[in-house]
């Protein structure tokens, strides 16, 4: 099992994840502080971090892009306040892979854990992030992994094959897919380029956090988001 991270200045919150993450088989490194912080990540090297973003001295947001500078493949996950998407954005911003907000629920925390989990393994195995298929007449791209500044050729690429079909776009996200800020832009602009051309788009298999990040920074406007791959399907259909 994977070692991981913990970097909270709260004690309780330490235990809390000692004894969850524990009880899940991962061999748990702990962080009062954010210098701590990256001194264990210097010496243990742990794939996972989970770092709360408000801290004294060094917060996470700084944690976030020294880790990054030091090892860009980390999977960065960030504690944000409750319903604090403007940091959670910030964070995104700087290639954190995913965030969690307080209060901590289990079922997120599992959630956060399984995706980065999946991630890792992708880039193990080295998966193509980005396939085109289709179904009837609609184009379908399939997204799943870390879709960063690295990602626009394969995105551009996907977008030009699949946008030939007439019957609309469909980007089918994995539910392990994460995306930073520079991914965010690339999507946005290939998704307004796609719509002058009057293709129906359509989203679908968002994780939630990803699918708050599109409300915020507009995406949705440009294609609705969708529970499932039917429903998503049908809307391309409609007149």
């Amino acid at each position: 099992m994977h070692k991981i991270l913990i970097i909270d200045d709260e004690k309780p919150t330490l235990a809390m994840f000692r004894l969850f993450l524990g009880a899940y088989g991962f061999e748990v490194l702990t962080a009062e502080n954010g210098e701590e912080g990256l001194a264990v990540f210097q010496r243990e090297k742990p794939p996972i971090v989970l770092t709360d973003i408000k801290m004294p001295g060094m917060d996470g947001i700084e944690v976030l892009g020294r880790i990054k500078e030091l090892d860009p493949h980390t999977e960065v996950i960030v504690i944000t306040g409750h319903g604090d998407m403007d940091l959670a954005i910030k964070a995104l911003n700087l290639d954190a892979t995913d965030f969690i907000n307080k209060p901590i629920r289990k079922q997120d925390l599992d959630n956060a854990l399984n995706r980065a989990g999946e991630r890792i393994r992708l880039a193990r195995n080295k998966v193509e992030e980005v396939a085109v298929t289709s179904q009837d007449d609609k184009g379908i791209i399939d997204i799943q992994g870390n879709v960063t500044s690295r990602s626009e050729p394969y995105l551009q690429k996907a977008f030009e094959q699949a946008s030939c079909h007439k019957g609309g776009l469909l980007l089918r996200f994995s539910d392990n897919a994460s995306i930073n800020g520079a991914g965010i832009a690339i999507l946005t602009q290939l998704l307004l380029d796609t719509r002058k051309r009057e293709i129906p788009l359509a989203i679908s298999g968002l994780s939630d956090n990803f699918r708050k990040v599109f409300d915020i920074v507009g995406i949705t406007k440009l294609a609705p988001v969708f529970a499932s791959q039917e429903e998503a399907l049908s809307s391309l259909g409609r007149p």
